[in-house]
């Protein structure tokens, strides 16, 4: 609320403050302390009778509390109450709340990325070679811990791997100069399948896209299975190659995929394919006379 004037009325002074005052013109000003409370508008009582430090006055509530996260550490608050007053304690959630956050025991709360509301895109997947490329981003560690990023594109219409980039970091700028690589390669597509990401959301990808002529077909948010195809090949890749071995550079987990994207991409039957490999079932014109490691190279 504000005053007449415009200006925010200024805020009630605490209890200790106004004791404090009240000390001060006890103390220097030699006022009696019947007069300084009257001044300050404190009571007497408050004055005589300061409050106890919140560790004294909440030990009962820090003691249940410390006890209750010992045994379950990842309780949230309501079910850490609900154990209390099972327990028998007399204090009100309000109480054990504030003493919970006092001491810092309340779990951090997952909230949710605020994503743009997008139409659904069906996943069609008619046999066309570029008709749409599937995008998606994998996370991994080498063996000294360090975390490397991995972006997965795969052609839908013959389920073929086109390119797995590795990188310590894969910013929408390397994205883009992927795609152009990619695009000189085997041709422009016609859309892109992508989810949410902040990659994929950047506006230099948006630019990219539009500057091309390529749709951008986004799928809501959590709904991985709208991008099927590409979650089925991320899963084959990090079942046989990313749980399969320990890499201690990203040169050497580059090079693996390289030799496994080449291997995928040409002997391993896919059931949805009619059981062939996805150059047997469409072969691309660019590739059918040289392996991706030498497209690579």
């Amino acid at each position: 609320e504000r005053g007449h004037q415009g200006c925010p009325e200024p805020k009630a002074i605490r209890p200790s403050a106004n004791r404090q005052i009240a000390e001060v013109l006890v103390r220097e000003h030699q006022l009696s302390i019947q007069r300084a409370c009257r001044v300050v508008r404190l009571s007497r009582t408050a004055y005589y009778q300061p409050p106890q430090p919140a560790s004294r006055r909440d030990a009962a509530v820090i003691e249940a509390l410390t006890d209750a996260v010992t045994r379950y550490p990842r309780w949230g608050f309501w079910k850490l109450f609900a154990r209390l007053r099972v327990d028998g304690r007399p204090w009100n959630h309000k109480h054990v709340h504030r003493v919970s956050c006092a001491l810092r025991l309340n779990l951090p709360r997952r909230t949710t990325r605020r994503v743009p509301r997008r139409i659904r895109q069906p996943l069609a997947a008619p046999p066309v070679l570029n008709q749409t490329w599937a995008l998606d981003f994998m996370t991994d560690t080498l063996y000294d811990s360090r975390r490397v990023r991995l972006l997965t594109v795969m052609d839908e219409g013959n389920r073929e791997g086109l390119e797995i980039a590795v990188g310590p970091s894969l910013p929408s700028r390397r994205v883009t100069r992927i795609l152009d690589e990619l695009v000189a390669v085997h041709g422009r597509p016609s859309a892109v399948r992508v989810d949410n990401g902040p990659e994929f959301t950047a506006q230099t990808f948006v630019d990219w896209c539009t500057e091309h002529g390529v749709a951008i077909h986004d799928i809501q948010p959590g709904k991985p299975d709208q991008n099927a195809y590409i979650e089925r090949f991320n899963r084959s890749y990090r079942t046989e190659v990313l749980n399969a071995h320990l890499f201690e550079s990203i040169a050497q987990l580059r090079a693996l995929t390289v030799q496994w994207l080449a291997v995928y991409n040409r002997e391993p039957p896919h059931d949805s394919l009619g059981c062939v490999p996805p150059l047997t079932f469409l072969s691309r014109p660019s590739s059918a006379e040289k392996s991706p490691i030498e497209l690579s190279a």
